[in-house]
Parts: structure tokens; C-alpha cells; sequence
């Protein structure tokens, strides 16, 4: 019972990754609020006026925020520089990026105010670059670097920041990959399989709990060189 007497809100908590993180922290002891287009709270994380609503009902029905879990993201079109259509550059940015950066702007304060907390955000193998993938590249790029300098700011309110770097993990999108680069993406895991979303929120359970006191501005690789 880990997170007996937290309070926890998680982005994209109805599906995938975000779905089982979820589902564990409140298996564990600790009351969960979901963040998602789809239902719970329903929250557009690149609308900072949505996330704003969010976190103000999320402490009526809480009383505080003591885990914050960035799951929501899209992993956008597949295109070059060239082809890449300015909505899908600009909208991938929104949700993956911006979208992080409001959510911890609504939820730290009240953190701070407590003096204590726990972030974990989401990044991705491919902030290494990957062809046809600048959009997204770049925006789980730049959450290894938003992640570096939020535990910066934080660590003297005592409040933990680190990310989670999945590799190539199970979802509804593998069913219609082409085998050749499905391969590719199964070569890049040193276990040479597929991860499961339990794998990825094992590592941000911990992250978030206080068996990672002492952990913070880290990027955990799962299923991932």
C-alpha cells in the first residue's frame, strides 16, 4: 500500500500506460483522478484555460494534488520536414509539450504550498530522432529537458521530478505496423521483445513513491537501450 492516503492525478488515465498507472496507484492505496478527453475529469492539456478547470475541481474532490503523472500524448503524423503539414507540427507540440508544461504550471503551487510532491513525465525513446518523426522527436526531446530543470527548481520544496523513456511497447498500433519495422523496433529492446504498459508504469510507480526519495531530474529507460 504505497500510496495509502496520496492523492493522484493522471493525464490520459483511460488507456494504455496511463490507464494501468492508474489503476495501480488506487490498488495501492491512493485516490486517483484521470485527466483525459474521453472521461474522468475531461481535460484538453493543450488548453491551458482546460487544465486550469481541471486542477481547481481535482482539489474540490481531493483536497490536494501529492502525485502528478504526465501520460496524455499523441504520437502525431508520420512525415518528413518537408511533407510534415504545419497543424500536425504545430498540434503534436501542443499536446505532448505544452501540454506538459500547463499541467505542472496548474499543479505545482499547490505542491509547494505542501512541501512536498511527486512528478513523473513522459518521454520516448525517439527523442533520439526518428525519420519521419521530428514532431514528436522533438517534443519528448524537449520533456527530458523540461524534467532536467523543473527537479532543479524543485528539489528545495522537496518535491521529486523525473521521466519515464519507454521503448517500443505494446498498443493497438503494432497490429497494423509493417513486420520489417516492427523488427527494427523490437531490435532497439535489449530483451529483444515487445514491453507492456505494465512494464512503463512498474517505473513510474516507483518514481513516484517514496522509495525514489532520493531519486529526481532522472530519465528512466524501460524496454529500451
Amino acid at each position: 500500500m504505497r500510496f495509502a492516503g496520496r492523492r493522484a492525478v493522471v493525464t490520459g488515465g483511460l488507456s494504455g500506460i496511463g490507464e494501468a498507472v492508474a489503476k495501480r496507484i488506487s490498488a495501492e492505496g491512493g485516490r486517483v483522478v484521470v485527466w483525459d478527453m474521453q472521461g474522468g475529469i475531461k481535460t484538453d492539456i493543450a488548453d491551458y484555460d482546460s487544465v486550469q478547470s481541471a486542477a481547481a475541481e481535482t482539489l474540490k474532490q481531493l483536497g490536494g494534488i501529492d502525485i502528478l503523472v504526465n501520460s496524455a500524448g499523441i504520437a502525431g503524423p508520420t512525415a518528413t520536414v518537408t511533407d510534415l503539414k504545419l497543424e500536425d507540427w504545430h498540434r503534436t507540440i501542443a499536446i505532448n509539450l505544452n501540454g506538459t508544461f500547463y499541467t505542472n504550471r496548474a499543479v505545482v503551487p499547490h505542491m509547494i504550498e505542501r512541501g512536498s510532491g511527486k512528478i513523473v513525465l513522459m518521454s520516448s525513446r525517439s527523442y533520439l530522432g526518428n525519420i519521419g518523426q521530428v514532431n514528436y522527436s522533438t517534443a519528448k526531446a524537449g520533456i527530458i529537458g523540461f524534467t532536467s530543470s523543473l527537479a532543479r527548481e524543485m528539489a528545495r520544496h522537496q518535491i521529486n521530478v523525473n521521466c519515464v523513456v519507454p521503448g517500443f511497447i505494446d498498443n493497438p498500433r503494432l497490429a497494423t505496423m509493417a513486420e520489417k519495422y516492427r523488427q527494427m523496433r523490437i531490435e532497439m529492446n535489449p530483451f529483444q521483445t515487445v514491453g507492456e504498459a505494465g512494464d512503463v508504469a512498474n517505473a513510474i510507480l516507483f518514481l513516484a513513491s517514496d522509495e525514489a526519495a532520493q531519486v529526481t531530474g532522472q530519465a528512466l529507460h524501460v524496454a529500451s537501450w
